[in-house]
């Protein structure tokens, strides 16, 4: 019988921070991921400062510094007049060494967290494996099923399950948790155009006709998102390739002259953009973090980093009692206690979004009230360091920042800033 004291299902970044965090703290944990690798184009890039924090935290800063990465300190919104971008988050002041967001290939970051994890000798990595139902007896969670690539079968048994399997977790399916869901104004198309010297940086957007555009910086080549109206995927197709084209270059219009790259409807993909979360995130023997407790929207790029301090809470938490190999639901009780609040208040942030700024846009009306209020909320933005300072350190750190357990933390190393 196969066994561990910690299953972690799913790889993503909140899996892999916790599997860290609880292998340094000597709690036996095994990570299943049903992929051969970490290579996404779904994957989020952003690293906030309060990973970055964490990172250093670990002594994980000069290995990050090494990936390759674009850094961004301004976030804007093109809304004033005649679209003229606003600058909506400024992290340039903020108190250093982190006031940026780092644009990091999630891949890489999560192949330096196993790599790292991999030096722990309670770490088990196993790619190619997915978990496919619980194991339960007596009411309580006492593990997985887990399949193979290859077809095999098997179960693997844990004093706890924490799901990190993201939106389509294996855990929402059980009723009692409860699944509360938001409406959103959008879906995404996904696709990639050539990056050239001389292009912008970092992160970048643009408005057009009833669209929206979001590009990531990924050296070579620009990663999009093109966001259109919720449910209009199919019709937009059967327009055709060429007027899609023409509606990104109108919102970009720096980068008309390789739009026609995109070759193929097959080369863009759709992302279904869904915002909810659990009511609840455990029952005895489970616990849901991240994505799995809670999808976030893209807006503000803030769903990784959510789920990171999810993962740094429940290791100082859990990290005791996994040890002691009793976890008391009142011990997974707090841990929603503690990181429920900050959910709730990332989530109401994005629906504000979604209400007062995309969601005008995708139906052709002004986004904020009209011009004079979005230039009125520009001004009063600009006018005060203090005032800027608000959104940035909501933007780097969250409503609540969470810290390591003390045994996973190494003598912090110069990011060589």
């Amino acid at each position: 019988m196969e066994r561990t004291t910690c299953c972690v299902v799913g790889g993503g970044p909140a899996g892999m921070v916790l599997a860290l965090l609880l292998a340094r703290a000597g709690v036996p944990v095994t990570v299943l991921e049903k992929h051969g690798d970490f290579l996404r184009d779904f994957r989020g890039d952003t690293v906030h400062p309060s990973t970055l924090a964490l990172l250093d935290d670990l002594g994980l800063a000069e290995r990050f510094a090494r990936l390759p990465q674009r850094r961004v300190r301004t976030i804007q919104l093109p809304v004033g007049t005649g679209r003229s971008p606003m600058t909506v988050a400024d992290l340039s002041v903020l108190r250093g060494p982190y006031d940026y967001v780092a644009m990091v290939p999630q891949w890489d970051l999560l192949d330096l967290l196993a790599d790292e994890a991999r030096r722990e000798p309670c770490f088990r990595l196993r790619m190619d494996t997915e978990a496919i139902s619980f194991l339960v007896e007596s009411g309580r969670v006492t593990g997985v099923r887990y399949r193979t690539a290859d077809g095999r079968t098997g179960e693997l048994r844990a004093t706890l399950t924490v799901a990190c399997d993201g939106r389509g977790s294996l855990a929402r399916s059980r009723p009692e948790l409860g699944l509360r869901r938001f409406a959103c104004p959008m879906d995404a198309w996904w696709f990639r155009l050539p990056r050239r010297e001389g292009d912008p940086r970092g992160l970048v957007g643009g408005v057009g006709d009833r669209f929206l555009a979001a590009m990531i910086d990924r050296g070579d080549y620009w990663q999009c998102a093109g966001l259109i109206p919720k449910g209009t995927d199919g019709r937009r197709r059967a327009a055709g390739l060429d007027r899609f084209r023409a509606e990104f270059a109108a919102a970009v219009p720096w980068i008309a002259d390789r739009v026609h790259t995109l070759r193929s409807w097959e080369e863009v993909r759709l992302l279904d953009v869904r915002l909810d979360r659990l009511r609840r995130w455990h029952r005895p023997g489970l616990l849901c973090i991240g994505d799995a407790a809670h999808a976030m929207s893209p807006v503000f790029g803030i769903g990784i980093n959510l789920a990171v301090q999810d993962a740094v809470a429940a290791a100082r938490r859990l990290a005791g009692p996994l040890r002691r190999g009793t976890v008391r639901p009142r011990d997974l009780r707090a841990l929603q206690r503690r990181r429920g609040p900050t959910t709730i208040a990332t989530q109401t942030l994005q629906r504000a979004a979604h209400a007062r700024f995309i969601g005008p846009v995708l139906h052709g009306r002004p986004p904020l009230g009209g011009v004079d209020r979005a230039q009125r909320v520009a001004r009063l933005l600009a006018g005060s360091r203090w005032v800027r300072r608000l959104p940035a350190y909501f933007l780097a750190y969250g409503a609540r920042r969470e810290r390591p357990p003390a045994a996973a933390v190494r003598q912090p190393s110069s990011p060589g800033l």
